[in-house]
C-alpha cells in the first residue's frame, strides 16, 4: 500500500482530501502564500492524530498542522513541492470539561475561539482571549502562535491563560499533560515549549485553559488625542487610576478610523467634525467586579483628569452595551478596511511602552526619507506595547510598486524596532514570513539553542518544516 492508501484506510476516504479539494487549505488568509499539498488529513480525535503522525514518521512525510487557517505569517501554508501532508484539526472541536470550582475549561484544538468564549459565558465565567478573527480562528492556532489580542494588558497572552496541554509528538506518541494546576514545579515546563512553536515541535490537540469570574460591569470610552506621547501618558494615568481593572487600551491612527467610516458608512465616529479628524485615538475599557455605579464613577473621574490635563481633546463614554460594541466594532473593522483599501507592507512588532512614541516618530521619518509619501497605517495594543505598524502606498502609487520595495521597508522598520529594544513579532508568530528575518535580529546563541531543541524533539525534521527556525 502507498502512503495515501494507508492514510485512507486509517481515516476513511472521506477524510483524506487530494487534488482540487485541498485548494482552500493551501492558500493563506492574506493571499500571500499559495502552496501545494500531498493531501489533507482530517482526523476526528487525538488517537487518530497520533496514528496519522506515526504514519508520517514511518514514511518520512512532512506534516503541517492547521486549525482555522487564519495565520498572518504563512505558518499554516505548505511550500510548493507538494510533498507535505496538511493535518487539519477542524474535527477536534469538543469542549471536554468545564470546572467552575477550579476555574478551568478543557477544549480540543479545533474549537473556534468564539465557541470557547461562549462555553465560558454559559458557566458564568470569562475566557478573556479576544481578537478580530475569534469567529474563525481555532484554539490550536492561538496556542501555536501564542496569540495576544485586546485584553493582554490584564490577562496576558495565550501562554498566560494555559495550564495544561495534550500534545502529539513527532513520532506519534501522546503527551497527556492536561493538568489544571497553577503550581507544578516538577522540572522543565514542556507546556511553554510547545506554546508559540507553531507546530514545529509537535501538534497540540487539547488544552486546559484558565477561566475568570464574569465582570459585573464594563465601561468603554473612545478618546481623541493629539499624539502618541499623550496616549502613553493617558495609559499611565489609567493604570494608576484603574489598577488591574483596566482590561484594554488600543491606540489607532486617525487615518485608520477615518478610513473605516469612509468604507463602512453605517459606522460613525461619535465626535464633532473637528474631533473626528484627530490624528490619533485611543479605545480603553475597564472591567469592574463591584457594580456599574462604582465602575462609572472611577471611569469618569480618571477621564476627567485626562481631559483637564490636555492629554485628550475629546472623549465619548459608551452609555450601554450596544454603544460599547459599536466602539469596539470601529477598532475591529480596521483590518477589514485595510484589506479593502489594498495591500500594504505589514509589521507586527512590540516595543517597550516608554519608547513607543519615539519609535513611531523615528520610524515614520526614516520611511519618509527613503520612500516619500508612503502612508502610515498604525494601530494596536498600546497597553502591552504591540503595534501593527503597516505601510500603505503613497497617493497615486501602485500596489505592485510598493510591494516591490517590501524587503527594504522591512529592513527599515525592523532595524528601528531592534534599535528600540523591541521584537519583530509580537502576536502573529514567525511562520515562513519572518524566518529569515530572525537570523538578523536574534542573538546567535539563542538561535543555536532553538535549533538544538528542534533537532532533539523532531530529529527527522517532519514537523512543519521551513517555519520559525531553519535547521
Amino acid at each position: 500500500m502507498t502512503f495515501l492508501d494507508e492514510l485512507r484506510a486509517l481515516l476513511g476516504p472521506e477524510h483524506v482530501l487530494t487534488g482540487a479539494d485541498t485548494a482552500s487549505y493551501t492558500l493563506d488568509w492574506r493571499g500571500r502564500y499559495q502552496g501545494q499539498a500531498l493531501a489533507v488529513a482530517r482526523p476526528g480525535d487525538t488517537e487518530a492524530v497520533a496514528a496519522v503522525v506515526g504514519l508520517c514518521a514511518r514514511h518520512r512525510v512532512p506534516v503541517l498542522p492547521q486549525g482555522g487557517n487564519t495565520s498572518l505569517c504563512g505558518g499554516a501554508t505548505p511550500d510548493q513541492e507538494g510533498a507535505t501532508l496538511i493535518l487539519s484539526l477542524g474535527r477536534l472541536n469538543r469542549i471536554r470539561a468545564v470546572d467552575t470550582e477550579n476555574d478551568t475549561i478543557t477544549v480540543e484544538a479545533g474549537c473556534i475561539l468564539q465557541s470557547v468564549q461562549q462555553a465560558a459565558e454559559q458557566a458564568n465565567r470569562l475566557f478573556p482571549l479576544s481578537l478580530a478573527a475569534e469567529g474563525s480562528c481555532s484554539i490550536g492556532g492561538n496556542l501555536a502562535t501564542n496569540a495576544g489580542g485586546t485584553q493582554v494588558l490584564r490577562y496576558g497572552n495565550t501562554r498566560d491563560l494555559t495550564l495544561g496541554l495534550e500534545v502529539v509528538t513527532p513520532d506519534g506518541r501522546i503527551w497527556h499533560g492536561l493538568r489544571g494546576l497553577r503550581k507544578d514545579n516538577t522540572g522543565y515546563d514542556l507546556r511553554d515549549l510547545y506554546i508559540g512553536s507553531e507546530g514545529t515541535l509537535g501538534i497540540i490537540t487539547a488544552a486546559t485553559l484558565k477561566l475568570y469570574p464574569a465582570p459585573v460591569a464594563r465601561c468603554t470610552a473612545l478618546l481623541a488625542l493629539p499624539g502618541v506621547e499623550e496616549a502613553v501618558k493617558v495609559l499611565a494615568r489609567a493604570r494608576a487610576g484603574f489598577g488591574s481593572t483596566l482590561t484594554g487600551f488600543e491606540l489607532m491612527a486617525g487615518y485608520c478610523l477615518q478610513g473605516v467610516v469612509r468604507l463602512y458608512p453605517q459606522q460613525r465616529l461619535p465626535f464633532s467634525d473637528e474631533s473626528a479628524q484627530s490624528p490619533w485615538f485611543a479605545l480603553l475599557e475597564l472591567s469592574d467586579s463591584e457594580s456599574e455605579a462604582h465602575a462609572r464613577e472611577r471611569f469618569e473621574s480618571v477621564l476627567g483628569e485626562v481631559l483637564e490635563a490636555g492629554l485628550a481633546t475629546d472623549a465619548v463614554i459608551a452609555e450601554n452595551v450596544a454603544q460599547s460594541r459599536a466602539l469596539w466594532h470601529l477598532r475591529e473593522s480596521i483590518p477589514l478596511a485595510e484589506a479593502a483599501f489594498g495591500k500594504a507592507v505589514k509589521h507586527d512588532v512590540s516595543v517597550p511602552i516608554s519608547r513607543i512614541a519615539d519609535f513611531v516618530r523615528t520610524t515614520n521619518g526614516l520611511l519618509q526619507a527613503s520612500f516619500p509619501g508612503v502612508t502610515h497605517v498604525i494601530f494596536g495594543h498600546l497597553g502591552d506595547g504591540n503595534l501593527h505598524y503597516n505601510v500603505a502606498p503613497a497617493p497615486g502609487q501602485a500596489e505592485a510598486d510598493l510591494l516591490a520595495l517590501q524587503s527594504r521597508i522591512y529592513q527599515v522598520v525592523h532595524d528601528s524596532v531592534h534599535a528600540h529594544n523591541g521584537s519583530i513579532s509580537a502576536e502573529h508568530g514567525v511562520g515562513q514570513l519572518k524566518v529569515e528575518e530572525l537570523t538578523r535580529y536574534k542573538d546567535p546563541l539563542e538561535l543555536e539553542l532553538m535549533r538544538r531543541i528542534k533537532q532533539a524533539l523532531d530529529p527527522d525534521g517532519i514537523m512543519n518544516p521551513g517555519k520559525v527556525v531553519l535547521v
